[in-house]
């Protein structure tokens, strides 16, 4: 959000530490599911289950030794654009966000089947790769990007946070669903013949046994693995992009 540039007035911050260290824990619910963002004020929360998914391009920082900015902003906006269009093209997504060049998302998944229709919507990601891929050799790009995907399930604390009374807040996402999500991500297609798609046992063991079998363990990196795509993607790219 654009700064609006209220004057900071140090009396008033300090008091407003005071009364957010002061607020009661119960003003933290635990839920099952994730709660409408206006049930969020600045002094309350929750604990709710939730599947954390992030999608980052595996050594980004050397891009700009290869590509001109002009160039360089193309890849980085198709890629951007039509991961966020895929996440959030899921009826149980509830946030995505950009940071740098990764994509990440919430998922509201209370009940197991939601946990098979992430991951779909994941095996849609991946798919989009491939195209994206085909479309950047076209363009004159030298190189391929790789990106790693990484998907967890658990309890998440979402709360309000800003600067109450200037316009300026968000909902941020906290806890250990979120860092394996993004430490799982840093994994994949961190190597030669290493999957794209890691997944935590939590999200694992949620699947229906269908999907179950699409994903092996991984005892190298401690979680599970796949290299998922969507039928229907796949098969546009066979008739399309060779």
């Amino acid at each position: 959000m654009d700064s609006n540039h209220k004057p900071y007035n140090y009396v008033s911050s300090f008091s407003r530490i005071d009364d957010i260290l002061s607020a009661p824990a119960g003003n933290y619910e635990e839920t099952h599911e994730l709660p409408d963002r206006d049930k969020l004020t600045y002094s309350n929360g929750f604990y709710a289950q939730c599947t954390a998914v992030f999608a980052d391009i595996r050594k980004s920082s050397s891009l700009p030794e290869k590509y001109k900015r002009p160039k360089l902003a193309k890849l980085y906006r198709a890629y951007i654009s039509e991961m966020v269009a895929i996440m959030n093209g899921s009826e149980q997504a509830r946030e995505v966000n950009i940071v740098g060049d990764g994509v990440w998302a919430v998922f509201n998944t209370p009940n197991k089947s939601h946990i098979d229709d992430v991951f779909a919507m994941i095996a849609r990601c991946n798919s989009l790769i491939k195209v994206l891929n085909y479309k950047l050799a076209k363009a004159g790009y030298s190189d391929p990007i790789a990106v790693g995907i990484g998907a967890a399930y658990g309890r998440a604390l979402m709360i309000k946070a800003g600067y109450s009374g200037s316009g300026i807040s968000d909902i941020v996402y906290m806890g250990d669903v979120v860092n394996k999500a993004a430490k799982l991500a840093a994994k994949g297609s961190s190597g030669f013949m290493v999957p794209p798609i890691m997944l935590d046992e939590n999200f694992q063991c949620n699947l229906k046994e269908e999907n179950k079998k699409l994903v092996e363990r991984s005892w190298n990196y401690e979680c599970y693995t796949a290299d998922v795509v969507n039928v229907a993607m796949e098969d546009w790219y066979k008739e399309n992009c060779k």
